[in-house]
C-alpha cells in the first residue's frame, strides 16, 4: 500500500490559504533561520511532502508567526504612499487601514507592505 503525503497544495487547503502562501512561507522561513517551516518528510522529483500526522506541527508553526504590527516602528514606504494616495481618492484613514486588512486576510502569503504596494499598482494601472 503506498504511503500518502500532504503536498504544499494539501498543507494549503488544510489551512486555508494558497499553495503560493506555502511556498513563500518556506522560501521566508528557511532551516536555519529563527522560525523555520517544518521540514519535509520526503522529496519527490524537487516536491516536498509531510506525513499527514505532521498538520498539526505545521498548525503550531503557523500560529508561531508574528502577527500584526509587532516590531513596531515606521510604516513601510509603500504604505506611507499607500495611505497618501488612499487620502488622495478620498478615502479616510479607517476605510484605507480596513482595506488593507481585507486583502491581507485574503492573500496571507503577502506583507502589509506587498498588499498596499500591490494595491497602488491596481489604482495606476
Amino acid at each position: 500500500m503506498a504511503e500518502r503525503y500532504l503536498g504544499v497544495v494539501g498543507i494549503g487547503e488544510a489551512l486555508g490559504v494558497t499553495r503560493h502562501a506555502v511556498h513563500k512561507w518556506r522560501s521566508r522561513h528557511p532551516a536555519g533561520s529563527d522560525h523555520p517551516f517544518p521540514e519535509p518528510d520526503v522529496e519527490i522529483d524537487g516536491a516536498p511532502g509531510w506525513r499527514p500526522d505532521r498538520l498539526e506541527e505545521v498548525v503550531q508553526w503557523r500560529n508561531g508567526l508574528p502577527g500584526r504590527g509587532t516590531g513596531g516602528g515606521r510604516p513601510s514606504a509603500s504604505h506611507q504612499e499607500y495611505m497618501r494616495e488612499a487620502f488622495a481618492r478620498g478615502l479616510t484613514e479607517h476605510e484605507a487601514l480596513s482595506t488593507l486588512d481585507v486583502f491581507q486576510e485574503e492573500y496571507p502569503e503577502m506583507t502589509r507592505a506587498e498588499v498596499a504596494a500591490w494595491l497602488l499598482g491596481k489604482w495606476r494601472d
